[in-house]
Formats: C-alpha cells, structure tokens, sequence
C-alpha cells in the first residue's frame, strides 16, 4: 500500500517551494483533511498519489503566494469586484461555450487558465494574452494536441481561454474538483453541506489580485456555483446570475463520461455504476438548488440561456443575453464572438461520444429525479 498523504508534510513542502510562511488564514485546512482522510481511506495506488500530491502542494503554493502578494499590495483588498457575471448549470451544458464567448468582449475580464495556474505576478492588461507563461502553456497544450488529439474533443479549454473558478477555489480545499478525480463520498457529501463562506471570500480575494494591473468585468463559470448561489450573494451582493440549460439527459451522459476520464487520468478509476450514481445524485443537487434558490429570489434573480439556441443562433443567442444583462452589444462585441466561432468550430477535435448505459443509467431511471426541472422547463431534446 501507498504511504498515505500527510497534511502538515504538505503544507511543509508548500512553504519550501515558495519561500513563504504564512497563509492569509486556516479555513483550508478543514477541507483539506476532510479530502486527504478520504482519499488516504481509500488506498490509492502510488501512481495515483504521485499525480495527486503535487497538485495539492501547488494549491497550497499559490494561497501562499497570493496571500504575499495582497500583502505587498493590501490596497487592492479595497478594490471592488463590480456586477460580475457567474455562469452555472448541471455540468456539461453550455457554460464553456457561454463563457468562451463572454471573454471575446474587451470589456470583460476573465481568469485565463494560464494566470489561474501561476497567478504571481498577475498580468498587465497589455500582457495577458502574450505573458511568457502563457506562451509556455500554449507550448504544452500544442505538444500535448498533436500527441493526442482527441482530448480536444472533450472540453475546449487554452491557456488564453477562461477557465472554471474552481481552480482558484481548491485553494481554500471547498470543491467539487477534487472529488471529482477519486471516489470520495465523505468528502462530497461534507462539501455539500458546509458553509462555503470561506471559499466564496478567498474567491474574491484571488480575483483581487488578478484585477491588480489588468481590470475589467468579471466573467466567471463554474456549473457547481449552482449549489451555493445563496453564499455567492453574500459576497457578491451585486453579481448577475446566469443559468445554462440543455437536454439534461445528454448532459448527465457527458458528465459521467467526463468524471470517467478524470479518474483514469488520476488512475483511481471507480466502477462506472458508481460514477453514474453519484453524477445523477450531484445533477439533481444542482437543479434543485437552483430553483429553490429562485423560489425564495423570484425567477426574475437569474437569467436563463439554452444551449440549443447557443449552438443554433450563438450571435443572436448572446445579444439577447446581453439586453438581459444590461449591458452593450457593440458591433466590436460581435465582431468578436463571430471571430471566435469561426475559429472553434463545434467537434473541432471530434465528436464526444458517450451512453448512459455505461453508467448503468437510463432515461427511465433518471426520469423521475428531472421530473421537477423537466416539468418547470422547456429544454430542448437531443435524441
């Protein structure tokens, strides 16, 4: 058996590598031991650990370095985060999409992938597309392309692309992405019961940073938002709240087979019924989330976006978004979007395919669970 991972081994190794001591607080370290109990319970092999740990000591760095660097700066702290724009949903419903044609707008601002990564120094305006750590990630990611191509298929992400907030989240240990790599029941069900105020202020905090020299809008997504729409509001009293919305039976396919391809690349792989059990338990979370959350705020709180018209009609599609928003949809704005789809055309790198029955689901078993968002919404089918 593996040696189990150790917290304060890596909180140590973290202060190591980056010179630092001190973390702005310790509200990481509850979900960091609720995580690593669970992950050492389950016995993962040594290759799963070696791929896991360094990513959790890289989590522990960039709190290290973020809190250096509010401390250098502590006037950014009063530096306010206006009206950003949160896209969310059942996973694998359109917010990449969404949130890739948000970024087009120049008057937008969104975490890159590449800055989310290595987020110390934060990027000028003028150098957040052509930052030497961007090019190097673009390097990779072209490498990593031409080696396999068909992960493309799977989700369109770039160093220069937004990426999902919870990247910068798993720095306070509260998200869905790690227990999204092991099967970790503990874990999940913890997370989805405790309070995230913690995870939602260090998301602010980050973002801080990163608005330090290179402001803007905040565009963010993360589906999982929709879990905790209420904590959000507290933080972001002001945020504007937009929900994504698909067939949700080929959503949930494309969810299992996603969650599938992250544990064979952690190699901790769980059976497929499980993965399919626990993706169809977290689809019913979001959506019941979400509507109670518009049963106390009123339907009239969030904006609501279709993939199917997204894909049909995405200039039309966003410029409706954009009047729901209150905001300008300027000839530039357009100009922009259209660019963007002309050059990601859809299945670009081949088409994702997937079937609920290797999950061990079915229309007729998961029918009952969407019974209350099919019923409330009229989502388009796919087949």
């Amino acid at each position: 058996m593996a040696d189990a991972l150790v917290a304060e081994q890596l909180i140590e190794e973290a202060r190591q590598a980056t010179g630092l001591e001190r973390f702005d607080s310790d509200s990481f370290r509850e979900g960091l031991d609720v995580y690593l109990a669970d992950l050492n319970a389950g016995q993962p092999s040594e290759v799963a650990l070696s791929r896991l740990h360094p990513n959790i000591v890289q989590l522990l760095s960039n709190r290290l370095k973020t809190t250096d660097y509010l401390e250098q700066r502590p006037e950014l702290l009063e530096r306010p985060v206006e009206r950003p724009v949160f896209v969310f949903g059942i996973p694998r419903t359109g917010t990449t999409l969404l949130s890739n044609l948000l970024a087009t707008d120049p008057a937008r601002r969104s975490p890159l992938s590449w800055e989310i990564e290595s987020p110390v120094p934060p990027a000028t305006r003028e150098t957040l597309y052509t930052d030497p750590r961007a090019i190097e990630m673009l390097e990779f990611e072209k490498a990593m392309l031409e080696a396999r191509p068909e992960m493309g298929k799977y989700y369109r992400s770039s160093a220069i692309y937004p990426n999902e907030c919870v990247f910068f989240m798993a720095h306070d240990f509260k998200t869905l992405m790690l227990e999204s790599r092991c099967k970790m029941e503990t874990y999940r069900d913890w997370l989805l019961q405790t309070d995230m105020t913690s995870a939602y202020e260090y998301h602010k905090r980050f973002l801080q940073v990163l608005q330090a020299d290179a402001p803007g809008n905040w565009n963010l997504k993360m589906p999982s938002h929709a879990l905790w729409l209420d904590t959000l509001l507290t933080v972001y009293p002001d945020a504007r709240l937009v929900w994504t919305h698909r067939d949700p039976y080929t959503a949930l396919g494309s969810f299992c087979s996603i969650i599938a391809l992250s544990h064979r690349m952690f190699e901790t792989g769980a059976a497929p019924e499980w993965i399919g059990d626990n993706c169809l338990y977290q689809l019913q979370q979001h959506v019941d989330r979400i509507m109670d959350f518009r049963a106390r705020h009123g339907e009239d709180r969030i904006v609501d976006v279709h993939y199917a018209n997204m894909v049909e009609d995405p200039i039309e599609t966003m410029r409706q978004l954009y009047a729901d928003l209150g905001d300008d949809f300027t000839p530039d704005v357009e100009q922009g979007m259209r660019t963007w789809l002309d050059e990601n055309p859809q299945n670009k790198f081949g088409k994702h395919e997937y079937k609920l029955a290797e999950f061990g689901l079915s229309v007729e078993r998961a029918q009952p669970v969407l019974e209350r968002y099919l019923s409330t919404y009229s989502v388009r089918t796919e087949g």
